[in-house]
């Protein structure tokens, strides 16, 4: 990161008597990749002016209604193409990238250039991080408020920054959804993925099939206790819950007004529980089941030689894309238990029919008929990686891994990678597949911090050190999972997410010659300040590390 120290200032904190500043470095997260700081300040007062263009009034809208909340009075916006001293301007240049921004702050005002809205409110965003943590929560009793002399450039290391929140599991409810899209925001997250469907639960509602929410919302009750997959312990209790189409819709447009894209992820061919226990005929043994009570890996998996089956689930994926205006779908395609297609004579009959040899085959060849439906709908797939056919997990036999013999991967699908060998990752790479690196062991936040402490989700990097230069592109960034089997409450969400979404930010935005853990430890101070402002219960500095990871 390029500093320049002409007179090393730093954030400063607005007493109720005047505005102080103390002493101490700036710290944004997530870090620009060039931050210049300077001697002077900027006061923002009731005559300060927000100047704009047309297409940079949202952006100047919001900073307008921010400062309001700080400092309780109006400050004016004025759509205007002329500067002048005293102001706040939000300027364009065509030749920055959709999210580069420069924020600039001298004595004579402030400025904010990009190209786009998103690369303003990036620019706003860190903008905020000068002011104190407080402002902004409750009018102060100030009428003014300073701001120190920066020089921020910045564009972020990758285009995919995301995070994923599993509500197939345990349904959080848009309240929830809502306080993570505003923390993504502040932390520049670009995609939020929302696993709906799993086993356990259907969380959306499709119209055409209604049982998928009359009955697969609805579970009688949770295996509870311990981390332990094979727990006898149930809880009595049912649990419930899904979105309406309509609440969907909200939400959608909540995050885009926040720049995130939502990427919905609606399992197949596995995962399919919640899905046969409503519609019984979807499954290869067309028997009634019931909603699973025990987590883990499915007791069923769709039948994709029965065209029914394949007509499901495309007009499925047709009310999905009717809500979602995400160019990627993301089809989880994980943990196929191949037993269920061995032992069915249908399918054995449509694999012969299409010289397919093994159970790994089928996966690729059904997967790339929903790449090619997707398609047609001008949507790129999306699958964690064992929609490359690859055997990963031990109740699949060798014999099943034969995906090479004459399938190959749908090209323009983006590869999850989740688990395996990093050499995997490395063959998407090679191949051409763009890849998102969520590799379990370092980016999964429902393992506790004795597995993954705070300090290793900050050191991951998406680029395996040995991936070939030449194939870097091909990873176009990572995302952090929250994963919910055993996460039943809000605040055990919180304190596994907090502060460990900050550390995946910046893995995602910044350049790793720019990463600084001990800069990252003193910017989190103040996010853990508003953090508490907004009732969220992060983890305490005591718990974010491992023993082996304080000595």
């Amino acid at each position: 990161m390029k500093i320049k120290y002409v007179a090393l200032i730093g954030l400063f904190y607005l007493t109720a008597v005047s505005n102080l500043f103390a002493q101490s470095t700036i710290n944004i997260i997530p870090q620009p990749q060039e931050l210049t700081i300077g001697k002077g300040i900027f006061t923002i007062n009731g005559e300060t002016e927000i100047l704009f263009m047309e297409d940079s009034k949202d952006a100047a809208i919001l900073l307008q209604d921010f400062i309001h909340k700080g400092l309780g009075s109006d400050i004016s916006t004025v759509l205007s193409k002329n500067q002048h001293s005293g102001s706040i301007i939000f300027k364009k240049n065509l030749k920055f990238d959709k999210e580069r921004y420069e924020l600039q702050v001298s004595k004579n005002g402030i400025q904010i250039i990009a190209s786009t809205n998103t690369g303003w409110f990036y620019g706003l965003q860190s903008l905020k991080q000068l002011f104190p943590v407080s402002f902004g929560v409750s009018p102060l009793e100030a009428t003014s408020i300073d701001i120190p002399e920066v020089v921020i450039k910045d564009v972020p290391r990758f285009s995919w920054r995301a995070f994923m929140l599993d509500e197939a599991r345990y349904f959080k409810g848009m309240k929830q959804v809502k306080m993570l899209l505003d923390e993504m925001a502040r932390l520049k997250m670009n995609v939020f993925h929302w696993h709906l469907v799993d086993d356990q639960g259907w969380r959306i509602e499709i119209k055409k099939y209604p049982l998928l929410t009359e009955i697969g919302s609805i579970r009688p009750s949770t295996q509870i206790g311990p981390l332990h997959w094979d727990s006898p312990i149930q809880s009595a209790e049912p649990h419930s819950g899904f979105y309406t189409q309509n609440e969907i819709k909200e939400i959608v447009k909540y995050a885009s007004e926040r720049h995130i894209t939502v990427v919905p992820e609606i399992e197949m061919p596995g995962h399919a529980t919640a899905a046969i226990a409503s519609y019984s005929w979807l499954g290869t043994n067309k028997k009634k089941i019931e909603m699973p009570t025990k987590f883990g890996v499915s007791e069923d998996v769709y039948d994709v030689s029965d065209p029914k089956v394949y007509q499901f689930l495309t007009d499925v994926l047709d009310e999905v894309m009717d809500l979602f205006p995400s160019k990627v779908i993301h089809i989880g395609g994980d943990e196929v238990k191949y037993t269920h297609w061995k032992n069915s004579e249908t399918v054995q009959a449509y694999m012969k029919e299409n010289k397919l040899a093994s159970p790994a085959e089928l996966q690729v060849f059904f997967t790339n008929r929903i790449s090619k439906y997707l398609e047609s709908k001008g949507r790129n797939m999306m699958g964690w990686n064992e929609i490359m056919g690859h055997q990963l997990h031990t109740y699949q036999e060798s014999e099943d891994n034969n995906a090479a013999l004459g399938q190959e991967l749908a090209k323009g699908t983006v590869v999850h990678f989740w688990k395996g060998d990093i050499a995997l990752l490395m063959e998407a790479a090679t191949n051409g597949y763009a890849i998102v690196n969520s590799l379990h062991t370092e980016t999964y936040l429902d393992y506790d911090y004795k597995t993954i402490p705070l300090s290793k989700a900050y050191a991951f990097d998406p680029i395996p050190y040995n991936l070939d230069p030449k194939y870097h592109d091909k990873v176009i960034g990572t995302g952090c999972q929250m994963w919910s089997e055993w996460i039943p409450t809000n605040g055990e969400m919180h304190f596994l997410v907090f502060p460990r979404i900050a550390a995946y930010a910046e893995v995602g935005w910044t350049k790793k010659e720019n990463k600084n853990f001990e800069n990252f430890k003193l910017g989190l101070k103040g996010l853990q300040k508003y953090w508490e402002q907004r009732g969220i219960y992060y983890a305490p500095d005591s718990s974010i590390e491992n023993e082996e990871t304080k000595k």
